[in-house]
């Protein structure tokens, strides 16, 4: 990038490096993005985004819109989340800052306990163990129902102490798309003045409009809410919101000093500056959509994921692994084919579904996020689903060296080095010639491999991925 380009060259470029990328609309992608199919909606957001791009959030007082427009949308959130007189709240660039925020509050709120702890179901997002890490809490995974996939109150009552400073669930998980039973778990909490976090980053903006068990506000003992405006709230990344049931509660949330020769510093969010683009975009979003078309949005993502779901139960092979309380689906095969290669085929169609690995006795599955722009073409998604399964059956289920599976299922993941991670890449055919990484178009025996590793392997391994890449 040593010579200058025109502007005509630059956007040539950006057309060209997404060429390969994954598309953020036509509602063809089943994770990472959420499209309303609300065309106009998309295009004031990104004008919003890009006229605010260079504003600063650090600082309130010196950009008030910034500060107008983040009252407005967590007042809005507040009315779906049946937030109490009193709440406060505020915009977060995602979903995992939402979490560790609430984390970060809670540890605070107790400076007296000296090893903190969270009590979470294991299916609670992977958030939770990043908070954990970086504050330094322990992190206390309680098993679930294994015929539900929901949290067990009794079972998380019983890991309680008085080390822990927050009992933290699901509306849904991210896993499996179901609602764990937070009446049941919030009181235990109260009971034991230990505040409750209700992970709602993907079912905020949904789930107040569908026949759900309480999961909000409106539960005594939650104390705080996440809720991501990127997600269903249709906005363009990366914004979130984290509302907590007082002021009071949140104030823990915030960092501030004045112990330096430059200017006062106080922090909402972990971040310091932070433009203003996302909050603009979401509030854009927001406007224009209101109550009444994030509740049509709502159905139409809803009834599409009921129709995969009853679709799904006429494709041999594949089936519905629990029926979702949202717009999260989770599929599962019998031994006649795997998820990984019916994720390839869907690929090699022009459908992108998430596999999952398994976990704690728990199958590979394949994850799709159903988004409004999805609803018209359910057809065509069970289309792709019966000729990628078939196409899986008639390939057989992928089968993992059992030298290699034995090698990994041997390894200690706190003594994997760099030339140790290099030569597994080499072995499972990943290793370039440069030292970089050959990434194979079809990713199912990649993925095989790592379901037969433990969570610490695979961690290891996909974080060396991540660094070639």
């Amino acid at each position: 990038m040593s010579t200058p380009l025109t502007a005509e060259q630059v956007r040539e470029r950006l057309v060209s490096l997404r060429e390969h990328d994954l598309p953020t609309h036509g509602g063809r992608t089943l994770a990472y993005v959420y499209d309303s199919g609300r065309a106009e909606v998309d295009l004031v957001a990104r004008e919003a985004l890009a006229a605010y791009g260079g504003s600063n959030g650090l600082d309130p007082t010196a950009f008030p819109s910034l500060a107008a427009m983040e009252r407005e949308v967590v007042g809005f959130a507040a009315g779906l989340l049946d937030a109490p007189a009193g709440y406060a709240g505020t915009v977060t660039s995602g979903g995992t800052e939402s979490c560790l925020l609430a984390v970060l509050a809670a540890r605070d709120a107790r400076p007296e306990v000296a090893r903190p702890r969270i009590v979470a179901p294991t299916t609670i997002h992977a958030a939770f163990h990043k908070a954990a890490h970086l504050f330094g809490l322990e992190l206390t995974l309680v098993d679930v129902d294994p015929a539900t996939y929901r949290a067990d109150p009794a079972a998380m009552a019983a890991a309680l102490s008085e080390r822990t400073v927050l009992v933290a669930a699901s509306a849904p998980s991210y896993a499996h798309g179901v609602v764990d039973p937070i009446e049941e778990i919030a009181a235990v909490a109260a009971e034991r003045g230990i505040r409750c976090h209700v992970d709602a980053c993907i079912g905020g903006f949904v789930l107040p409009f569908l026949d759900a068990p309480p999961w909000s506000f409106v539960v005594p003992g939650v104390t705080s809410v996440s809720a991501d405006l990127h997600k269903y709230g249709y906005a363009p990344k990366g914004a979130s919101l984290l509302l907590h049931r007082s002021m009071a509660l949140r104030h823990t949330q915030f960092w501030a000093t004045a112990d330096w020769p430059g200017y006062g510093v106080v922090n909402s969010t972990l971040q310091s500056t932070k433009s203003g683009g996302p909050l603009a975009a979401a509030w854009a979003t927001v406007s224009m959509l209101g109550r009444q078309g994030y509740a049509a949005l709502a159905a139409e993502a809803r009834e599409a994921t009921l129709a995969i779901a009853a679709g799904v139960d006429g494709i041999p092979g594949l089936r519905v692994l629990v029926a979702p309380d949202s717009t999260l689906l989770t599929l599962a095969t019998d031994d006649s084919c795997d998820v990984y290669t019916i994720a390839d085929e869907l690929l090699a169609r022009g459908w992108y579904a998430q596999p999952q690995l398994p976990y704690r006795g728990g199958p590979a599955s394949l994850h799709l996020t159903v988004s409004a722009a999805t609803a018209p073409g359910v057809g065509d998604v069970l289309a792709a689903l019966r000729e990628a399964t078939a196409a899986a059956q008639a390939a057989g289920p992928v089968a993992v060296d059992p030298g290699i599976a034995g090698v990994l299922g041997s390894l200690d993941p706190a003594g994997l080095d760099d030339a140790t991670l290099g030569g597994l890449l080499a072995a499972a055919g990943l290793a370039g010639g440069d030292g970089g990484l050959a990434l194979p178009t079809r990713m199912a025996p990649i993925h095989a491999l790592l379901g037969s590793c433990s969570p610490g392997v695979r961690a290891a391994l996909l974080t060396a991925v991540i660094e070639r890449v």
